[in-house]
């Protein structure tokens, strides 16, 4: 005779994702909840989906964060050269 099904509510799938989104390792999690890891994956892709927590930012590599800070500077220092040189065309004009 198979065994019944286990359900799980909403309470309890929320509080294991909570518990994987705070850093401990999902197949920790599901051994102690006795749940397997694909379950687990599958309860944080929907309730992610849901709302309930936004999605799993994708970790940058260093370098790559480098990069984009370095692309973003110079577009800073782009900007501010423009609007040094507007401020004094213009204060040039009204005086």
């Amino acid at each position: 005779m198979a065994s019944a099904r286990r359900k799980f509510g909403r309470e309890f799938k929320v509080e294991a994702v909570r518990l994987i989104r705070a850093g401990r390792p999902l197949a920790q999690v599901a051994r102690e909840l006795d749940v397997r890891p694909e379950q687990l994956r599958l309860w944080r892709k929907r309730l992610e989906a849901d709302g309930v927590f936004e999605a799993t930012p994708r970790v940058e590599s260093a370098e790559a964060e480098v990069r984009r800070l370095k692309r973003e500077l110079e577009v800073v220092r782009q900007e501010r050269d423009f609007l040094k040189k507007a401020a004094a065309f213009f204060a040039k004009g009204s005086a």
